[in-house]
């Protein structure tokens, strides 16, 4: 992906021809790459939920002329589409974006376990990763009482989601300093004793889960099942459901017993 940093198309009148190399940008102009600013323009498209050039070039620091360009490129790719009032995230990223597991097979091995534990509690069942300090859905199985989430809320997560909780917790997770609480070494030592971890309308107002971590071969945990369940659902009724329900899933990806892990 080559980026010019002259006026826009038309500009001047004339048409434009390649830039000669002497005023050609450099692969890091600006002091980023143009594959970061092209994922600095990817986030503010996406964080704005569409909108026009001059707050998208405002947003990722990016001067207007090569922001207009970038966003043209990722046009052609699908990766973004033109509405009436500016720019909105396409559905090639939504492709890819679904595609993607933390580990092979986890979404196939986890599907069944999760519905059966729907079924079974009339909880919401989710699977879920920790990324970036944020909790983001993986798979989402609908109860009976708690519908699916809107897309646009599940990127916007915190990490202390009973699955962002029970992933933390575990030791090799590295949070930025300022990140935690003081009292969070305490939490996470008590959620790794009991092998789930417990929230209360973080998700959704009203909503209570509970998480259980998912092991793959290695000793860190790869993702979270858990459960949404409202108000009258006791948590405490769900964990034993939950952490069986996980080992199970961990033993389909290869991670044995759940309870050595813990």
């Amino acid at each position: 992906m080559r980026v010019r940093t002259g006026s826009e198309p038309g500009a001047g009148g004339g048409a434009e021809g390649p830039a000669p190399a002497s005023v050609r940008p450099s692969a890091h102009a600006g002091g980023r790459s143009v594959l970061e600013g092209a994922f600095e323009l990817l986030a503010a498209v996406e964080r704005s939920r569409g909108a026009g050039l001059t707050r998208l070039a405002s947003e990722s620091g990016l001067p207007k002329a090569t922001a207009y360009r970038l966003l043209e490129q990722l046009v052609g790719l699908g990766a973004v589409e033109r509405f009436a009032d500016g720019y909105r995230i396409g559905s090639r990223m939504f492709q890819l974006g679904n595609g993607w597991q933390p580990h092979p097979g986890l979404r196939s091995t986890a599907a069944g376990p999760a519905r059966r534990l729907a079924e079974v509690t009339g909880a919401a069942v989710g699977i879920a990763v920790l990324r970036h300090d944020r909790t983001l859905l993986l798979h989402w199985t609908p109860g009976e009482a708690v519908t699916f989430p809107a897309s646009r809320d599940r990127s916007a997560w915190p990490w202390f989601t009973a699955a962002g909780k029970v992933l933390a917790a575990a030791p090799e997770y590295r949070f930025p300093p300022s990140a935690v609480p003081a009292s969070w070494p305490r939490e996470a030592r008590a959620i790794r004793e009991r092998g789930v971890a417990v929230d209360q309308g973080i998700l959704m107002p009203g909503v209570c889960c509970v998480a259980a971590p998912l092991y793959a071969a290695s000793r860190a945990p790869v993702a979270a099942l858990f459960t949404a369940a409202g108000p009258a659902r006791r948590p405490e009724r769900l964990a034993d459901v939950v952490r069986r329900t996980g080992a199970a899933i961990s033993a389909g990806l290869g991670g044995g017993d759940l309870r050595l892990r813990i």
